[in-house]
C-alpha cells in the first residue's frame, strides 16, 4: 500500500510573528520557515506505517514556491520514499489544495492519505474534510492513534466529550492531532541519503486546478496590545471599575 503525506512550509513555531508595514501580509525574509507540526506527525505516523509492514512506500507532497526543494528534501530525510513538488508562487487556499491532492491521488493511487489537521500559519482546518468528500471517500479527523489492517483502519479521535473510535474503509483521509505520535530525530547520514531520493515537480498550472480567488484577503494586523492591568483593593472596587467602563 501506499501513503501519500501533505508536507506544508510553514513560519517555523518558534518565530514571532511580525506584520509587514503596508498591512500586506506576514514578514517571511530572513525567517526560518519549517514544516507544519501537524504534517511532520503525518509523516511519522505513515513511517511507522511502512515498518509494520502496513505499507510499502510513502511519498510526501508540498504545494510552493520553488525553494520548497529544501523542504521537501528534510522530509525524505525523515524517511518519505520519494517527493513530489506540486510548484506555485501564489497563495494556494484549502479547497484549491484539496483539488490539487485529488489530482495527484488519481495519479499515484495510494491506499491511505495522511495529512495534518491544520496548518498553524492559517489553521484552517479544512483541507483534509474537503479532499474526502471530493475524493468519495471515508475521513477520520483529529487522530490520536491509528491501526490499520485487513483493508480497513481503526481511529481514535478527541472529541469535546472524550474519545471516540471509528473504523473506515480504506482508501481514505486521516488527519493528525499532536498526541498521535512524536516525530522522529533526523540524523545526518539520512540526509544525505535523501540527496538521492526521487524528487518531482509538477507546476500547478498542469493539474487543471483553479487556484481558488473565491476568497480574498483585504489585509493583516497584529492583535491590539493588552492595556496595562489595575491593581484593585477590594471586590467593590473592582465592580466600581467595571462598572465605570460600562462592562457591567
Amino acid at each position: 500500500m501506499k501513503i501519500l503525506v501533505g508536507y506544508k512550509r510553514v513560519v517555523d513555531y518558534n518565530v514571532r510573528i511580525q506584520v509587514k508595514p503596508d498591512g500586506s501580509g506576514v514578514v517571511t525574509e530572513g525567517v526560518k520557515l519549517s514544516a507544519n507540526p501537524f504534517d511532520e506527525i503525518a509523516l511519522e505516523e505513515a513511517l511507522r506505517l511502512r515498518e509494520k509492514g502496513v505499507a510499502s512506500e510513502v511519498v510526501v507532497v508540498t504545494l510552493g514556491p520553488a525553494d520548497c526543494q529544501a523542504h521537501l528534501r528534510n522530509g525524505l530525510a525523515m524517511g518519505a520514499n520519494r517527493a513530489i513538488h506540486v510548484v506555485t508562487d501564489e497563495a494556494v487556499q484549502p479547497l484549491a489544495a484539496a483539488r490539487a491532492f485529488l489530482k495527484l491521488i488519481e495519479k499515484e493511487q495510494p491506499g491511505l492519505v495522511i495529512l495534518g489537521k491544520q496548518a498553524i500559519d492559517d489553521d484552517a482546518n479544512q483541507t483534509g474534510q474537503m479532499l474526502a468528500t471530493l475524493w468519495g471517500r471515508p475521513q477520520a479527523t483529529f487522530a490520536s492513534q491509528v491501526e490499520v489492517a485487513d483493508g480497513k483502519a481503526r481511529v481514535t479521535r478527541e472529541v469535546d466529550a472524550g474519545l471516540e473510535t471509528l473504523e473506515i474503509e480504506l482508501p481514505a483521509v486521516i488527519t493528525t492531532d499532536l498526541r498521535l505520535n512524536e516525530p522522529r530525530f533526523i540524523k545526518l547520514p539520512d540526509i544525505m541519503k535523501a540527496k538521492s531520493k526521487p524528487l518531482e515537480t509538477i507546476a500547478f498550472a498542469e493539474l487543471g486546478v483553479d487556484h481558488g480567488g473565491g476568497l480574498q484577503i483585504l489585509g493583516y494586523a497584529p492583535p491590539p496590545k493588552r492595556q496595562k492591568g489595575v491593581m484593585v483593593k477590594d471586590v467593590a472596587e473592582l465592580v466600581s471599575a467595571l462598572k465605570a467602563k460600562g462592562l457591567l
